[in-house]
């Protein structure tokens, strides 16, 4: 067994374990660690723990100490910087004239370098531009090409539903999405309702996709009837026109028009009664 505690370094981003060694680290607590970056302050999000051998990669990094005042002084100091890293980088995106959009800059906490995120259409030459704002900046300089969702879980924003961005505010890492998902929840297909701001499909499809897929049905007893259907009721015949998973219900258009929601174990599919 291992004792590790959970450091993030970004408000979402992912959670990396380090050994807290003999320092009496609590949740919440800023921490000093040693990243192949260097030297990174980061907030231990996860509180010390026991978890076995296989679920860490062995050795473990021992957290360097508690984040101190200087420390988050320092952290804001940087932060500073980076506002006034964005303003000249874009300058100098506009004075080379190259084709590419400017996300958001990071300086890591020992300034030994800067990292610049953009977004482009394609592959950008930016070698005259490194050098142009290594001159400026005196340090080393990195440029790193993102995606669109990852340039929304930099930048946040509100979804369609209301709330912040899931990426943005707790979502470590992005998992894969697909149509299927939207088709198997009876979704609209129709593009604008089902992607996100980034223009990728919504991440929340994959929340309840566990609970349509083929797996559940295995497990019930009960299992649905088929969209489309024709079916006999209580009520009477008629034709299921929408499935609810969760609540496992069918909305069955009868034939005299009548619209009614049945649970599954009161619609006999109709084909099956004939048998």
């Amino acid at each position: 067994m291992q004792t590790v505690v959970g450091v993030r370094f970004k408000r979402a981003g992912k959670i990396y374990y380090f050994s807290p060694g003999n320092l009496g680290i609590e949740q919440n607590d800023g921490v000093i660690v040693e990243t192949a970056r260097g030297l990174e302050y980061g907030v231990a999000v996860v509180g010390p723990r026991d978890v076995p051998d296989s679920d860490v990669v062995l050795p473990l990094k021992v957290v360097q100490r508690k984040a101190t005042e200087e420390d988050k002084e320092k952290l804001a100091d940087n932060s500073r910087r980076e506002k006034e890293a964005f303003d000249i980088c874009e300058k100098k995106i506009a004075a080379h004239g190259l084709q590419m959009k400017l996300v958001d800059v990071e300086y890591t906490f020992d300034v030994n370098k800067i990292i610049f995120y953009f977004t482009a259409d394609g592959r950008i030459d930016f070698r005259e531009l490194v050098k142009d704002l290594a001159s400026v900046f005196r340090t080393r300089i990195e440029l790193r090409q993102i995606g669109v969702r990852d340039e929304a879980k930099l930048m946040g924003g509100i979804g369609c539903c209301g709330r912040p961005l899931c990426c943005a505010t707790f979502l470590g890492e992005f998992e894969p999405v697909s149509i299927r998902m939207a088709k198997e929840q009876n979704l609209s297909l129709n593009p604008t309702k089902i992607s996100g701001i980034c223009g990728r499909l919504m991440c929340c499809l994959k929340y309840e996709n566990h609970c349509y897929s083929g797996n559940k049905q295995k497990r019930v007893k009960i299992l649905p009837p088929t969209q489309g259907s024709k079916v006999i009721t209580a009520e009477g015949e008629g034709k299921v026109i929408n499935l609810n998973q969760q609540r496992r219900t069918a909305t069955i258009l009868l034939d005299n028009r009548k619209t009614i929601v049945a649970s599954w174990e009161d619609v006999i599919e109709k084909d099956n009664e004939d048998m």
